[in-house]
């Protein structure tokens, strides 16, 4: 039997007064409704999705070229469900950096990268080769995002975006809250995915806790070529605990909307001991991600995901970093786990860093809100719109966690896929490596199709855990 609770998350107190500021300016809270001069500078000097088209001034970041769509010439992909492929195989590192030579790169680097050098500087090292911009959407996505640049407006208090789907909301993002909405909500993924990852909790001494896990998600209104409204569900997604034995067959769904005020995420869980399937009221915010090992919040998969009413935010500004790029190598077939899970830290062998500009957006909790996170810091891909790091500090403001998620462009979905997620723990000397699919006979099967709304949720559930 199915236990339902209709009740929502009510947050408690009153919301402050929002305020409108300029972009890049302090606390950017306001509801905005976007500009028709925007859509003018897409495709001229922005990308179609609002990226700077130039290059920097010395030349390590290159002008964006975007000349593959989908498969390049150069690769030979067998289709989806296979493990990536590198389109850059022979390049080698422009530099390492090091904790010898840290000094020169510093202003390049996240609080949470120069924490990791500290705790580990004789291991961890980031090698950085040349950068890429070599990739573009579909031409629907630009088409959508040139739509919402005059339409697309903030509604509830920023919790809810009014616009097109299938393209960014927000191309000149003018507030914390808008770029939020760019790299969580309208985050342009794939449309249909399902995994077999593994999950490795990788404490201090090197000793390995192993979580397993089948995933589905749907994603209807990104269906490729399809622009709608933003109304109804925006996502779908089931999760099924492989391993650990004792939580096998455990099976977590749920659907999100458009907007996290008047139809917040949907929850349920099912329980194969007891073989029934209960809703998770409240579902997300900072409870513990199922089979992390409470290494991970709810709302930090892919650095963060869901409501941000917890939040003030602001954009503090555009930078360049050193942040995880085309990171092919990462996800291949031939790269054992047992050389790829080291203690403290993956193997840098295995990693790719390149020199991008990315928004840098800041979240402080409000007065009478809780969360673990007292403050969070999301460094985005100005290209892409996905968040590349994040930094999470405590309550008494200090540096607690810093995490990445380790993207690549997906040739059959055409869009970056999500891949190796890398959450560490500063205090503990550990770190989840989550998503993990070296070892899996197959790789992430996107754009497939097949799946519908009623492959999710609670009746999905119980049909999934007979």
């Amino acid at each position: 039997m199915t236990e339902r609770n209709p009740s929502h998350f009510k947050a408690p107190g009153n919301r402050p007064r929002w305020l409108l500021a300029a972009v890049l300016g302090a606390a950017c809270v306001g509801a905005v409704q976007a500009a028709p001069e925007d859509a003018a500078r897409l495709g001229s000097e922005l990308t179609c999705v609002g990226a700077d088209k130039s290059g920097n001034a010395d030349g390590s970041i290159p002008p964006y070229s975007g000349k593959w769509l989908g498969v390049p010439p150069q690769v030979q992909f067998k289709g989806t469900g296979n493990h990536p492929v590198d389109p850059y195989p022979d390049e080698k590192p422009l530099f390492v950096i090091t904790s010898a030579n840290l000094a020169q790169y510093t202003e390049y680097l996240s609080d949470g990268q120069k924490a990791l050098f500290k705790l580990y500087p004789q291991t961890y090292k980031m090698p950085v080769y040349p950068t890429h911009r070599d990739f573009r959407f579909a031409d629907s996505v630009c088409e959508a995002t040139r739509e919402n640049a005059s339409v697309a407006r903030l509604v509830d208090d920023g919790e809810g975006v009014v616009g097109k789907t299938g393209g960014t909301p927000f191309p000149v993002p003018r507030s914390g809250l808008e770029l939020l909405k760019n790299a969580s909500t309208f985050t342009l993924r794939a449309w249909t995915e399902e995994y077999v990852s593994d999950n490795a909790y990788v404490l201090k001494d090197g000793n390995i806790n192993w979580g397993r896990v089948h995933s589905r998600n749907l994603a209807p209104a990104l269906q490729p070529g399809k622009v709608g409204d933003t109304v109804g569900n925006s996502s779908f997604y089931l999760n099924e605990t492989l391993l650990p034995q004792r939580d096998k067959g455990e099976i977590n769904t749920g659907t999100e909307f458009w907007n996290d005020k008047t139809e917040p995420r949907q929850s349920w869980r099912y329980d194969p001991g007891t073989r029934r399937v209960r809703q998770s009221p409240g579902y997300g915010f900072d409870m513990a991600f199922p089979g992390s090992g409470g290494s991970i919040t709810v709302d930090e998969v892919r650095l963060f995901n869901g409501s941000g009413q917890r939040y003030d935010w602001k954009i503090v500004g555009k930078r360049e970093m050193f942040i995880p790029y085309n990171t092919y190598r990462l996800h291949a077939a031939n790269l054992k786990y047992a050389d790829l899970l080291t203690p403290g830290h993956i193997n840098p062998e295995a990693m790719r860093y390149e020199r991008h500009r990315v928004w840098e957006l800041e979240g402080t909790l409000k007065p009478g809100y809780r969360h673990l996170y007292g403050k969070r810091k999301l460094y985005i891909d100005e290209d892409t719109w996905f968040p590349m790091l994040a930094d999470n500090y405590d309550n008494r403001g200090e540096l607690w966690r810093t995490s990445m998620v380790n993207y690549f462009y997906a040739y059959e979905s055409q869009v970056p896929q999500a891949g190796v997620g890398l959450y560490h723990d500063l205090n503990a000397g550990s770190y989840l490596a989550f998503n993990l699919i070296n070892e899996q006979r197959n790789g992430y099967m996107l754009n497939k199709g097949g799946f519908s709304p009623r492959d999710f949720g609670p009746e999905a559930a119980r049909r999934a855990g007979q």
